[in-house]
């Protein structure tokens, strides 16, 4: 049996060990290596980047406690759709994502939870986005 031959199994069990090493969660914030949250998970993701500058806006007003430009911002989302995880009421609480050209609220919001969780929605709350922050 040729040297490399015989070293074949070693380094096949060698590259399984390292890919179900890298599959595992490895660390304790409930998420994957990929960095997604586990309260993210099976839905789409954005980095806290990538929604529009008016969203990005909102999400700073946020972290700053205010203050908000619309009355309703902060109030208790009912998430009646049941579209984000179940969590007691009063757990998630919304906020309005200025839409340019409307004269109202317009269909944006962003909607966080009591730990941090933070998602998006551009359809009134018909879909989510999870923003990972």
């Amino acid at each position: 049996m040729t040297p490399l031959r015989a070293l074949l199994p070693r380094l096949v069990a060698c590259l399984l060990l390292a890919l179900l090493a890298g599959c595992s969660s490895g660390g304790d914030d409930g998420g994957d290596r990929a960095g997604t949250p586990a309260w993210a998970e099976g839905m789409p993701v954005a980095a806290a980047s990538e929604p529009p500058a008016e969203a990005r806006r909102t999400l700073h007003l946020i972290d700053e406690g205010g203050p908000f430009p619309y009355e309703r911002d902060g109030s208790v989302f009912g998430d009646f759709k049941r579209l984000l995880p179940r969590r007691e009421r009063g757990y998630h609480r919304e906020y309005t994502v200025p839409t340019p050209g409307s004269d109202d609220r317009g269909a944006r919001r962003i909607v966080t939870g009591r730990n941090g969780e933070t998602y998006s929605t551009d359809d009134h709350y018909a879909s989510f986005t999870a923003v990972p922050r």
